[in-house]
């Protein structure tokens, strides 16, 4: 069942899909609408199973599911990234790309590979004071506190060496 964000538990389970390039305007309501009716039919069987999801920067779709009361199985899982590969395709963008690194310049969020990004690193184009995207975070909780940090407070920071 599709819930508000705020009706979410902290311990509910959170996927982060970067997109590798940010959507345009004229794109954002038809993924959004896209994404609403995946949830609302994603486990729609059990009334017990909480969904939601935050779409950030025009650039970041996150996925959240509260399995406190009903678990995801791999079929669940299996379901959503059936879904996330729908997305890549009609919207001709990479979202399951894990070793991308997303951070902030100023104002703009930044996707690079990470071998260019330690590239940035070593000529000091970006420092451990910059904001990076941890996108490997597990839960609400963490996507609150520990989603956009600084490179030096991050498990990034072994590249800083």
């Amino acid at each position: 069942m599709l819930v508000d964000y705020e009706a979410i538990s902290d311990n509910a389970k959170v996927w982060v899909y970067p997109s590798s390039r940010k959507f345009y305007a004229t794109e954002i309501n038809a993924i959004k609408n896209e994404i609403e009716s995946f949830l609302k039919e994603w486990k729609r069987d059990d009334e017990s199973f909480l969904s939601s999801y935050k779409f950030l920067y025009n650039r970041f779709i996150i996925l959240l599911a509260d399995s406190s009361k009903s678990p995801l199985t791999n079929s669940d899982i299996d379901a959503s990234v059936s879904f996330i590969l729908k997305l890549q395709n009609s919207f001709n963008v990479e979202l399951l790309d894990r070793m991308n690194v997303c951070f902030k310049q100023g104002e703009f969020v930044q996707y690079k590979e990470l071998k260019d990004f330690k590239a940035l690193l070593k000529n000091k184009a970006v420092t451990g004071k910059t904001i990076i995207f941890d996108n490997l975070i597990t839960n609400k909780s963490d996507l609150e506190n520990y989603w956009e940090i600084p490179i030096e407070e991050s498990w990034y920071n072994r590249y800083l060496k």
